[in-house]
This record gives C-alpha cells, sequence and structure tokens, in this order.
C-alpha cells in the first residue's frame, strides 16, 4: 500500500479506534472493553488462511498485508494456516481467528455453526460484476477416453476438500445434474465403486492439478482462476490438461469476520480492506493478478447457501 493511502487509512479510522473498538484501544480497568477490541485479551489479530493460499511463494504477500492491517488497528497481525476450511470455522467459531479468506462452500457451513459474516469480496479488476469464478473439471491432455463431464463415470476422481465450492460441492451438483438416469446423490460420487472406480480428496487445488497431470488420478475439478495462476507461475504447462467442463458462475471467495468481532472493528477492516492495493497480495495470495476486494454481504452467498442444503439432504 503506498504512503499517502495508508496516512488516509489511519487518519479515517483514528475516531474508530479512539472510540475503543480497535486493537490499541487502551482502558486497563474494563476487561469488556479489552474482549470487545479486534486483538482481543492476547492483543493479537488472528487471520486464518486455507491450505490454497498458504504456499511459499505467497507468504511475503501475505506478511505484507499483516504489517499494513496492523499499522490501521494499532496491535499485533498474524496469520495461521489452517489444515482445511473446517478447522478454519473451528478457529473462527473459538476465537482462534477473528478474520479468514474462504470461499462461499465453507462459508455456507460456516454459517450453520457460527455467525461469521462476508464483508468482502474478490473481484477481478475491482468489478463487482466480475465478483465470480468457476469450477472447472479437468483431465490430462493425453487421456483419450476422457473429452467431456459424460466421460468420467468409472473413472479415478479427486475432489478437493470436503468445505470446497469448485472443489466438491459445485462439481458435485453438476455431476448429478449431468447424470439425471443414474439417481446420483452427493454419498454415492464420494464412495469408492459406486459411480467412480475410486474418489478420494487431494487436499488443495494445487496439488489436484498435479495428481492429474502425474497421472495419479484421472479427473479433478479445479478453480479456474487457480488453474489460471498456476500455469501462469510454471507450476503447470497450459497443454498439461484439458478442460472438460465448465461451471455456471460461482460468487468469489470473501474476506469474513467472527461473531466476537465488533461493528465498528467490521467497518475499520472493510474500509482497510476495499482500499488495498498491494498488487503483489492480489497475485500470490487471491491468485487472481489485478483483482480487487469489493464489499459484500450475506445476500451475495444465498444461492450457494442453498444448494450446500439441497446437495447434503441427498
Amino acid at each position: 500500500m503506498n504512503y499517502r493511502k495508508m496516512m488516509s487509512l489511519l487518519a479515517a479510522s483514528a475516531l474508530t479506534l479512539s472510540a475503543l473498538t480497535g486493537c490499541g484501544a487502551a482502558n486497563a480497568d474494563s476487561s469488556e472493553t479489552a474482549q470487545a477490541s479486534a486483538g482481543g485479551e492476547d492483543g493479537v489479530f488472528t487471520i486464518a488462511y486455507a491450505p490454497n493460499e498458504s504456499t511459499a511463494e505467497s507468504a511475503d504477500a501475505r506478511n505484507g498485508l499483516a504489517e499494513d492491517l496492523s499499522a490501521v488497528l494499532g496491535c499485533e497481525v498474524e496469520e495461521i494456516q489452517a489444515s482445511d476450511y473446517n478447522a478454519i470455522i473451528e478457529a473462527l467459531r473459538t476465537g482462534s481467528a477473528d478474520m479468514a479468506y474462504m470461499g462461499s462452500q465453507a462459508l455456507a457451513l460456516g454459517v450453520e455453526r457460527t455467525d461469521l459474516e462476508p464483508i468482502v469480496m474478490k473481484a477481478e479488476d475491482g468489478d463487482p460484476e466480475k465478483a465470480i469464478y468457476h469450477s472447472v473439471l479437468i483431465a490430462s491432455s493425453s487421456n483419450n477416453e476422457i473429452n467431456s463431464i459424460e466421460d468420467i463415470k468409472g473413472k479415478t476422481m479427486a475432489f478437493v476438500d470436503p468445505d470446497s465450492t469448485s472443489g466438491n460441492l459445485v462439481p458435485t451438483a453438476e455431476i448429478i445434474k449431468a447424470f439425471p438416469d443414474d439417481n446420483l446423490n452427493s454419498d454415492m460420487l464420494h464412495t469408492n465403486g459406486d459411480f467412480f472406480e475410486a474418489v478420494s480428496f487431494s487436499g488443495s487445488h494445487q496439488a489436484g492439478l498435479q495428481a492429474v497431470i502425474k497421472g495419479d488420478v484421472d479427473v479433478v475439478p479445479i478453480s479456474d482462476q487457480i488453474l489460471a495462476s498456476e500455469i501462469a507461475n510454471g507450476n503447470a504447462a497450459e497443454d498439461d490438461v484439458k478442460i472438460i467442463y465448465e461451471s455456471g458462475a460461482i460468487p468469489a471467495e470473501a474476506v469474513v469476520v467472527a461473531e466476537h468481532v465488533d461493528e465498528a472493528t467490521r467497518q475499520t477492516l472493510t474500509d482497510f480492506l476495499t482500499s488495498y492495493d498491494n498488487e503483489q497480495y492480489f497475485t500470490d495470495v487471491i491468485k487472481v493478478p489485478g483483482a480487487r476486494f469489493v464489499e459484500c454481504d450475506m445476500s451475495d452467498y444465498e444461492d450457494i447457501i442453498e444448494l450446500n442444503k439441497i446437495i447434503n439432504e441427498f
């Protein structure tokens, strides 16, 4: 973030901070005030990331945002890597994390367990109309037996994570829709021998991509934006894989805050993130060069929340 913009943000948040809503708020006589501050009792504001955003290549960019946000909040900001989206939800629920970056299915699962709130979402070029992405099914370019979604029955599949939107929820729904005569449900798609010869979870989009390239599995779903980022970063060649199916638009990943984060701090965070312009962060962490954060709320994720309920009722 440039110096002038940082100073503007500091000035804009000064009243909020003086009202004891930020990490630096100081009233030693009030434990309630300490608990309401963004840093909580330990004075540390914690951001949780999933494995997709916790790569070694993105460490500097994550640290950069933490340092910039620390200057605004007036306290230490740290990042933690969660093992999966479920761990992120638990961290938010239990107070181990204050803010997180997550996909819309994780958000849909999270609202069933805690009152998290999305405050901003990623958008290509900072355009709210472009705050979307797609799930694509990919196979090895050398696999001549798989050229469309209709060809995946009886093959091996590696979904990404049970709580991944583009890596599990949406492809599950799309496969069920593509095979109406099979009367499929989610359990069948995730059980060896029912629909797929073998099915597993790769743990991350990047790991799934490499599994297809190496021939360990026949098909994987992946975010189209992560696929483009992996190719751009030289982790895969464009002709290593082929896209055999693309889903409809999915609402972009969101930055969410935990229930215990007070309203004034939420507004400070929203103002900071919607003004954040560190390109390295959006390239290395968010995986979309030129993207920026735009303000959002729960209404942007209603369709995914409903889809999650439908799939889990099968």
